[in-house]
């Protein structure tokens, strides 16, 4: 059975002093620091490839962070960047909004808290998993279309979409808390596949030492 590993990169620190929840908004540009992040993810699979590690397919979200943050790893990798759509934020009610107590109090708001469980307020977790895994499934199958057995593919994607792929794949609840997301900027969850199936889940932060003092603002 063929061995591929999709790694699913979640994009860096985003510009945003507003601390709206910009979601699928254009136009939400990486930080300076977002950039820096970007710059050491490239540096993790550089050094990946260097030991041996054969990356042959990158994609991202069309969202303008997301591309911003694959631009690096396109770089250093002498891999273009392919878009695909699967991969992008949730949608969400509450986009461009700045997301506090005053604004969820809201009587207009109150409908869309009805089921927390799917959650109500966005795209279901199910219909996120899904077409994440199917992109997953698909760069799979591009790896090792093109650098068989033991290929690597990267997908930069967003946090709430990869967290339920992978609580999906390892057959978890895909309601959880917010706060207890492992899936940090410039994280990379590693799905490893035999043929179809997803065998384990690997979880690294190239970016670490970064993170103290990054913001924390949503819609990442």
């Amino acid at each position: 059975m063929p061995r591929i590993t999709v790694h699913l990169l979640r994009h860096g620190e985003v510009y945003n002093p507003a601390g709206v929840l910009y979601g699928r908004l254009p136009e939400f540009h990486l930080s300076d620091l977002g950039r820096e992040m970007a710059d050491v993810a490239a540096g993790f699979f550089a050094d990946r490839a260097a030991a041996g590690a054969r990356i042959v397919h990158l994609a991202s979200s069309p969202l303008t962070r997301a591309q911003e943050t694959a631009a690096p790893t396109s770089a250093a990798l002498g891999l273009e960047v392919a878009t695909d759509e699967r991969i992008i934020e949730a949608a969400n009610h509450f986009e461009g909004l700045r997301v506090n107590r005053a604004e969820l109090m809201r009587p207009a708001h109150w409908p869309y808290f009805v089921n927390p469980f799917r959650p109500s307020w966005g795209e279901p977790y199910k219909a996120q998993a899904a077409r994440v895994l199917e992109a997953a499934r698909d760069a799979r199958r591009q790896a090792l279309a093109t650098g068989g057995e033991g290929a690597e593919a990267i997908l930069v994607s967003h946090q709430l979409p990869i967290w339920v792929a992978r609580r999906a794949a390892e057959r978890k609840p895909l309601w959880h808390d917010p706060r207890k997301r492992e899936c940090t900027l410039t994280s990379v969850t590693s799905l490893v596949f035999e043929d179809e199936r997803i065998v384990s889940v690997d979880y690294s932060e190239p970016a670490a030492a970064l993170l103290p003092g990054a913001s924390a603002t949503p819609g990442a």
